[in-house]
């Protein structure tokens, strides 16, 4: 096998959940040009056909499903149809995920359970219904995307912060659980993102000067911008290869330098 051999993804199946758009999709994107088979999910039939649009329109053929992930009796039944109808998962990317930006003393238990059930309870189960046939198979990538959130704290991200801190520990246990099967599971935490959703935080005033927070990310981020999806498809395509058979447990943050960086000085 040559070098660059190892990071062919060739007869590889990823499912990557929540992936009809956003940094799913761009992950998914790029293992489809490494040469893996893409399966995805989404709650929406309307959003897997959407996720399938965008797809053929990059020349990709996916395989989309409706489910819910927070559901284990739904997740072990698309888990079973793929692997009757398309083969038996190699890669798995826990991407589908939501936040709610809501101060923790106005938060109800139900919607901090919510928040909890999808960024890390979700991740579990599917992780469970895949690891008995990577382990028939004799290995396999589990990759969570985990969050800047795994680490710091912020205002009016309670539940988001204590799932994403809860899906590294997930991680490294897998790790540590499975790593005698060849079966390597890490993280990836992305920085600040361009994606719709964050658009009209980046949009200048009226008056033409930035929006605070625009003004805020960058002044946190030695980078000075915001990233693009894209650029997590490089250290994706990484952990999900045989070129990192030897990293695992590891959460690779993907954040501009946010985590190294104190903040630009005042003045």
């Amino acid at each position: 096998m040559g070098f660059m051999d190892q990071f062919s993804l060739e007869g590889k199946i990823a499912l990557v959940t929540g992936a009809s758009y956003g940094i799913g999709f761009a992950i998914a994107s790029a293992y489809a040009q490494a040469g893996a088979t893409i399966v995805f999910n989404d709650i929406k039939q309307e959003l897997v056909d959407k996720g399938l649009a965008a797809y053929e329109e990059l020349g990709i053929k996916a395989h989309g499903y409706v489910c819910d992930v927070t559901n284990e009796a739904a997740v072990q039944e698309m888990v079973a149809d793929i692997e009757k109808n398309i083969g038996k998962i190699n890669i798995l990317v826990n991407n589908a995920g939501i936040i709610k930006r809501i101060p923790m003393h106005e938060m109800s238990a139900e919607q901090f359970r919510q928040v909890i059930d999808v960024d890390l309870n979700a991740p579990f189960i599917v992780s469970k219904a895949v690891i008995p046939s990577m382990i028939e198979n004799g290995g396999g990538k589990i990759i969570n995307i985990c969050s800047m959130m795994s680490e710091l704290g912020r205002e009016t991200v309670s539940a988001y912060a204590a799932a994403k801190g809860g899906l590294k520990m997930l991680t490294r246990n897998i790790c540590s659980e499975y790593g005698r099967y060849n079966i390597q599971c890490n993280g990836i935490g992305p920085g600040y993102i361009e994606t719709p959703q964050t658009a009209p935080l980046r949009e200048p005033q009226a008056d033409g000067s930035m929006h605070p927070f625009d003004a805020f990310i960058r002044a946190k981020t030695p980078a000075n911008r915001w990233l693009k999806p894209e650029e997590l498809q490089g250290p994706a395509l990484f952990l999900a290869s045989s070129a990192s058979d030897a990293v695992n447990g590891h959460i690779l943050y993907v954040d501009g330098g946010i985590l190294a960086y104190i903040g630009k000085q005042p003045g």
